[in-house]
């Protein structure tokens, strides 16, 4: 299915969604099971649109909200489950992470399973028009006079981590991610204040990359004291209109990742890296460097071994409603969870990578440094 084709169908299915749930539009409460879902928005700062998401509907809706479990999920029925979610809003104060109205949505935060959510608004929630070119899809939006919630009790784990004032977020943070937390319920912890000494909001985008790029450092840093990986190996994988190819060579912590996305005709390119100490500015590829991190940081963790990686990102044309970073997470996860090729040495290794991607290895090459460097190191060496 081409980019337009797919488009067509993500509207279309929106089209139907607006006609199945219009009776909302023109009511001013809606009652659902929220996934559980907590949104904090960025515009204003530090005075910040906060508030729940929810969709119409009862039962099981966790889905909704978990990308962890959207593997094999197509672009449109992706954007077809974030358009049902109705988002209530209340502006807040970044700073303020108490109060009743936060502490509601801190409890929606840290429940086991979908909550009963009752949304009251000002005014009818207003759709959007529809997915738009660069922001992730969401559904509508109302300005909150009251929400409530009920019937979950919290997951112990982000319970204890909530109630810990003593803990730093970092802290906090590990400590749920060891204990089995997904990594995007933490993200909605971290969101809403629930973490750290000085708790305070953090908007859903930063958030997000707050804790990947915590978790893979920390991942990293145990990594340095692991023995190198025994050999050259490659991993890909290909969904939601995106290539991932990953090659991973014996060699002290070193990490690049180079995207390329068709642009008028041509290809585009961003690039990004760092090495044992990690990286001193924020990626020119904004959160996608982290998120890509945290799964090689992942893999590595669990082989006891460290590496020098080269993770290729290729978005093709029919990526063509942006659903998240989350996207990039699960995309290097999914291809570090297949077995891998073995390559004899790096030069291979990167050349088995490029030709996964459907990009030209001469085109990658250009806008890395890593390939460089190696090869002023003499990368047969490795």
């Amino acid at each position: 299915m081409d980019a337009r084709s797919v488009r067509e169908s993500v509207e279309a299915k929106w089209r139907a969604q607006l006609a199945r749930h219009g009776g909302m539009f023109s009511s001013g409460s809606l009652s659902g099971d929220s996934p559980p879902s907590v949104f904090v928005g960025s515009q204003g700062y530090p005075r910040v649109l906060a508030g729940p998401m929810s969709p119409p509907e009862h039962g099981d809706t966790s889905l909704m909200d978990s990308p962890e479990g959207w593997a094999g999920l197509s672009l449109d029925q992706i954007v077809s489950r974030r358009l049902r979610l109705v988002r209530g809003v209340r502006r807040v104060g970044a700073g303020e992470p108490g109060g009743r109205y936060v502490e509601g949505l801190q409890e929606l935060a840290m429940s086991s399973r979908p909550v009963e959510t009752q949304m009251e608004f000002d005014r009818p929630p207003a759709p959007p028009s529809g997915p738009g070119p660069e922001a992730p899809p969401f559904g509508p939006v109302g300005v909150l006079s009251r929400a409530s919630y009920s019937g979950a009790p919290a997951e112990r784990s982000i319970e204890k981590a909530y109630g810990d004032r003593d803990a730093g977020a970092r802290e906090a943070v590990w400590q749920m991610y060891g204990a089995g937390v997904p990594v995007s319920s933490i993200q909605k912890c971290f969101s809403v204040g629930m973490v750290g000494r000085r708790r305070r909001l953090v908007p859903t985008r930063w958030s997000i990359t707050a804790v990947d790029d915590a978790l893979s450092r920390m991942l990293v840093q145990r990594a340095l004291d692991m023995p190198l990986i025994d050999g050259c190996r490659v991993f890909s994988h290909s969904h939601l209109g995106n290539a991932f190819a990953v090659a991973l060579f014996p060699h002290r912590w070193i990490y690049e990742m180079v995207e390329a996305w068709h642009a008028g005709g041509g290809l585009g390119f961003g690039a990004d890296g760092e090495g044992p100490s990690g990286i001193g500015h924020p990626p020119a590829i904004a959160g996608a460097y982290f998120a890509a991190r945290l799964a090689v940081a992942e893999y590595l963790a669990e082989k006891g071994a460290q590496a020098g990686a080269w993770v290729l990102r290729s978005i093709r044309p029919e990526y063509c409603v942006p659903v998240g970073v989350w996207q990039v997470r699960e995309g290097v996860r999914a291809a570090m969870a297949k077995p891998p090729a073995e390559a004899p040495d790096p030069a291979s290794a990167f050349r088995m990578a490029a030709a996964a991607t459907g990009v030209p290895e001469r085109a990658w090459h250009e806008h890395s440094r890593m390939r460089g460097m190696l090869r002023q190191q003499q990368i047969t060496r490795y």
